[in-house]
């Protein structure tokens, strides 16, 4: 599990807020995103939590509908936690989308704290569902940080490092169906050897400008060629079925119903 990688003083004020957090939603699962889960932390990165909480259904019921999303960002101890949280009701519609931030706290496998049961049978109707969607998301969030460092002024190693995590995400789940966030664990299996120099780059000196550029421009483009390949090549299915589509919305139904 990933949240190995934590020093122990990040874990104990990360267990510590989401102790607070817990106290207000029942969580399904709290994700370790960000660099930590990316494979590249600097030592003052901060602590990306992403959480699927479940909703009390006699709440869902009533006149005042509770927020389907939870969002705190603070410095504990000098420590920054970016914590957000959504309910089960959208990570669903999430994943029927395609919608990766919703995959990857399903599949997680850098899971914070306790991982309720409920995830397991999520995770199931999660790889049922799972289609070329995940595309859009993937070549949209990738390209959203592409222009930030072709346009930049002094573009950094994060943000080609997140161009290439993302998009390296995406055609490791067009062409296996698996959900990996680890761009040190891809970037071997899709020859991207420029990566463990963009690694250390970013660790020693995060916020200096990379002294080519260029060359990284060159790379993100022949990754983000990769993304359109294994989208056109995938076997993925165009859309979740119907029956995967009806089966997840059985279940979370099913899962309110024994919550009242």
């Amino acid at each position: 599990m990933r949240e190995d990688r934590l020093r122990d003083e990040q874990r104990r004020v990360a267990h510590g807020a989401l102790a607070e957090e817990s106290a207000k939603r029942h969580h399904v699962i709290v994700h370790l995103s960000g660099a930590h889960a990316y494979g590249f932390p600097s030592p003052d990165s901060d602590l990306d939590l992403k959480a699927i909480h479940i909703a009390d259904t006699r709440a869902l019921l009533g006149f005042d509908a509770p927020p389907v999303a939870a969002n705190r960002l603070e410095f504990i101890e000098g420590l920054e936690i970016d914590y957000t949280s959504n309910e089960l009701g959208q990570c669903a519609a999430g994943l029927l989308k395609g919608d990766g931030n919703m995959l990857e706290r399903v599949h997680s496998n850098a899971w914070v704290g306790e991982r309720d049961p409920l995830c397991d049978a999520l995770e199931d109707h999660a790889r049922a569902c799972l289609s070329r969607r995940v595309y859009r998301h993937y070549l949209g969030f990738a390209r959203s940080q592409y222009k930030h460092v072709v346009k930049g002024d002094a573009p950094t190693a994060k943000r080609v490092l997140y161009v290439l995590r993302t998009a390296l995400t995406g055609v490791h789940l067009l062409k296996t169906g698996v959900c990996e966030p680890d761009l040190t664990r891809l970037h071997g299996l899709y020859d991207v050897p420029e990566v463990d120099a963009l690694v250390a780059h970013k660790r020693q000196a995060e916020k200096q400008p990379l002294p080519n550029p260029k060359a990284s421009v060159a790379v993100m483009d022949r990754v983000l060629g990769l993304l359109s390949e294994a989208n056109t090549s995938s076997e993925l299915p165009e859309h979740p079925s119907e029956a995967a589509s009806s089966a997840l919305e059985d279940w979370l139904v099913e899962t309110r119903l024994a919550r009242v």
